[in-house]
Order: structure tokens, then sequence, then C-alpha cells
């Protein structure tokens, strides 16, 4: 074969090989029923690897144009331009094209493994069935009655929930917002997707927090946007760090979790806080502050939130009730200048047509009573009884093997690893074992760490649970 592919051009070598053999089909060069060569010879040939000659000949497959049978080769089709002829889409190729950036492949695992009913799940950032208010809500349902509309309500969510909710973040955050400043969304995932969706462009360059969860996320890289890091110690991340990013880069967004930080727990001093947002209303960057926790605080005490502070209305707020009541309910909320709430809310729309009713008045109605300020204390007392379960599991089964930073609210704890283990091979190992977790590095570039989640599961699962990975961590070590 005297044609090669074109290397410089833009166009996959997969697709300029399938694109040759249908126009040499076409012009008669390869003839039906023909044997086209094996996908090793054509590789060879070509001088490309074999996965690319494969993927050729599946595009061709897709189009009905050549029939492949495992053990057979691959054969022109005999009725290319028959009327009989039926033609299957490739799905294998619209998966890899789409724009939408899947879960790491190790999230995907993860996420299979804990469905297992004999699995302790030290991964999953959810609470334990345990600590839902379920009782109260049955309340709910059974006393009042629903007198609400039942049609598409308002694009940024029920009027009725958004006070509530202003209400709430007043007394709670000492947040002073108005109804039409909230916008409500199916947890904070959906608001994060909004913000980078309808606030941002390819190639914005946003600072996020290393570690964190939005290392995680797929979002930013679907968006096209370039991510900076801002490393955390003990006191959060340093503002210090965002000027020298800013004069490189030109930061457009900061996306931050001051209080009980993901995944390492730590809180955001006020000092710290103060500086970011001087430097905000300085550089003119938007902070995204990601509030999940801040009601956990075991002792009881909240700390000033960026938004409560924020004086010139550069903070968007993001907060919801997946973390504090039930994470299944989907409530959240984005707090911010009217003009974005309204952006924001157009997308929102065009997604879903606005939340779902039932779920607002559901939430509207628990937010609002005596038993969410009950559930909230509960929720700190049972939480640290669990966080400190994990503490004395994790000093009397590994000792000096691991350091902590032991966190002041939450259902994270952050832990390093003072042996040179690879933190897969231990995970592959513990999940043998029955317990899962998450890897470090998913969150940020260090390795060596893993998160524990002491939210999911009861005090008794959570020793077992360390137990489990105090044996695979003896087995690899």
């Amino acid at each position: 074969m005297e044609w090669k592919p074109d290397r410089t051009d833009k166009m996959p070598i997969y697709k300029q090989i399938a694109s040759y053999i249908e126009q040499g089909i076409s012009a008669g060069i390869f003839l039906p029923d023909s044997m086209l060569p094996s996908e090793r010879t054509l590789a060879k040939e070509l001088q490309v690897n074999r996965s690319t000659v494969v993927a050729a000949y599946e595009e061709l497959q897709s189009l009905g144009i050549v029939s492949r049978k495992k053990g057979s080769g691959t054969r022109v089709s005999t009725d290319i331009w028959g009327l009989s002829h039926k033609r299957i889409p490739n799905w294998g190729r619209y998966v890899e094209d789409g724009s939408f950036v899947p879960n790491l492949p190790l999230v995907q695992r993860i996420r299979m493994e804990t469905e297992k009913n004999d699995l302790i799940n030290l991964a999953s950032g959810e609470l334990t069935a345990q600590l839902f208010p379920t009782e109260q809500f049955q309340k709910i349902l059974s006393d009042r009655t629903f007198t609400g509309y039942l049609g598409y309500d308002h694009p940024q969510g029920n009027a009725d929930l958004r006070e509530t909710i202003s209400t709430h973040v007043r007394e709670y955050k000492n947040i002073d917002t108005s109804s039409s400043s909230i916008l409500i969304t199916s947890g904070a995932q959906q608001a994060l997707h909004l913000i980078v969706q309808c606030l941002l462009k390819p190639g914005d360059a946003v600072a996020i927090e290393n570690p964190s969860y939005c290392f995680s996320l797929p979002i930013f890289q679907s968006a096209g946007l370039r991510t900076f890091l801002l490393p955390v110690d003990e006191n959060g991340m340093n503002p210090e760090d965002l000027v020298s990013l800013h004069k490189k880069h030109r930061i457009r967004m900061v996306f931050l979790n001051p209080d009980h930080h993901n995944p390492t727990g730590t809180i955001l001093s006020l000092e710290r806080r103060k500086r970011v947002l001087e430097l905000s209303a300085e550089f003119g960057i938007p902070i995204i502050e990601d509030d999940p926790y801040s009601l956990t605080s075991f002792d009881g005490s909240v700390n000033p939130t960026l938004k409560s502070m924020d004086l010139n209305g550069n903070v968007l707020y993001i907060s919801s009730l997946s973390k504090i009541v039930a994470s299944g309910l989907r409530i959240g909320w984005i707090i911010g200048p009217s003009k974005v709430i309204q952006r924001l809310a157009d997308a929102k729309q065009q997604v879903d047509f606005g939340h779902s009713v039932f779920p607002q008045w559901v939430a509207n109605e628990f937010i609002g009573s005596e038993d969410f300020t009950s559930h909230i204390t509960m929720l700190r007392k049972e939480l640290k009884y669990q966080r400190d379960e994990l503490t004395n599991s994790l000093t009397t089964l590994l000792g000096n093997k691991m350091e902590f930073l032991i966190p002041k609210g939450g259902i994270h704890m952050w832990c390093k690893l003072n042996d040179s283990i690879n933190e897969y091979k231990l995970l592959e190992e513990s999940v043998k074992k029955g317990i899962a977790f998450i890897p470090g590095s998913i969150f940020g570039t260090e390795k060596g760490y893993v998160r524990f989640t002491f939210g999911r599961e009861d005090k008794h699962s959570i020793r077992e649970g360390i137990s489990r990975f105090a044996e695979a961590f003896n087995n690899i070590h």
C-alpha cells in the first residue's frame, strides 16, 4: 500500500485510515466480499499501532461498509448500497468523542466497589442512614398537607424555600441576603457545574486548593479551564500563593472550601480569610465559597463565612443539605449578586426546567422547624463520636505508621502514610479485605495520603474497617 497517513493532519490517524479505505471501496480498489489486510499486517505496513487499525476497522463497521468476525478477519460488505443494509452506530466512538469528560477510572472503580453490601465504606462522602432525620421527615409527610403548585416553579426555586434559606443563613451563618439572591440547585455539585459553564470560558485560569475536592472533578477539564493549585497547610491555603498565581496567569476565579476542608479537615484561619477578601477586592477575582460542613463544628461554634465578611459582593456562596441532612434530598443553593443568580437560573431552566417541587417543600418544612436545630445538635454529637472512634482505631492499630490532623468538624480524616507505600496497591489489597477509602492523589499532587470518611459508617464498622485496613497495610508493607 503506497498510501500513508499524514501525521501533520489534525484528523486522527484512525479516521484517515478509515476514510482511505472507504474511498478505495467506492473506487473499486477494495471489492465487495474481499478480505482487507489483517490488523497486524496493516499496522506494520502503515507503521501505526495495531489499536489504531482496530479503531479504523470499527469505524468502517459502524458505517456498515465492512463486516468483522472474530477469527475470520475483516471483509468488505456485499450489500453496501443495498436497501436492506442496516447501519449500526459505533457507540464506542461516540462515548470517547463526547466533550463531557468522565470521572477518573479509579473513581468509577471505587463507586462500583462501595455498592457491595459486605464492604465497609470509608470512601463515600455522605452520612450514615442512622444520621438522617427519617422520623422527622415521616412526621412532615404524615402530619402536614401539601398545598403547593404542581406546575413549573420559579426559575430560581420555590419562593417559600428561598425565603426560609434567607432566614436560615442569617441565623446560622450571619449572611445577610434576600430570596432574590438565592438559586436552588440539585446539591452543591450542580451549583459548581452552573458556575463553571455560565461564568467562565475555555482557556480561563482558575485557582483551586491542593489537595481539594475540586481537583477530582472533571468539570474543569470539560470546560477547557486551566487549573492552578494553592497548597493547603494546617491553616488552609496561603493567600500570598494566590498573588503569585495571579501575576503569572491572571486568575479569573478562586474555588475555596474554608471550613472543615475536604479532604484535609483544616479550617482557613480568620487572618487568611480577611487577606483572601482583600485580594479579591484588589484584583477583582470572584471567590466561590463551598460550605457543606460549617454547621458540623463539634464544639457548636460556626466560623465567619467568607460570604458573611464580604463587603463588596465578590463571593458566590454554595451550600447544601447533603452533608448535614440527607444526600438524597438533593437540595443545595447559591447566594450571589442578583444578575449572576438570574444568569445561573436561566441555565438551570434549560437543563431541567427548575427544581422538583416535593423535595423543596419537605426541605422548607424541615429547615424552618425546631426539629432542624435539634437535628444539628444530634449530628454534631454523633459525628464527634465517630471521629473519635476513627482516631482511636488509627492510633491503636497503626501507631506511628500514619500521621493525621484531628478535624474539629466535617466528616473526613486526612492521613499521611509514614512509609513509602503505593496507595493504589494499598487500595486493591484493602478492597480484598472488605474496606474502601480514597487514595490521596485523587485530590491533589501529593502521594502517600489516604482519606477516610467517618460519616458514612457507625462506630463498630469504623473500628472493623480500620482493622481490615491495617491488615492490608501490613500485607504489602
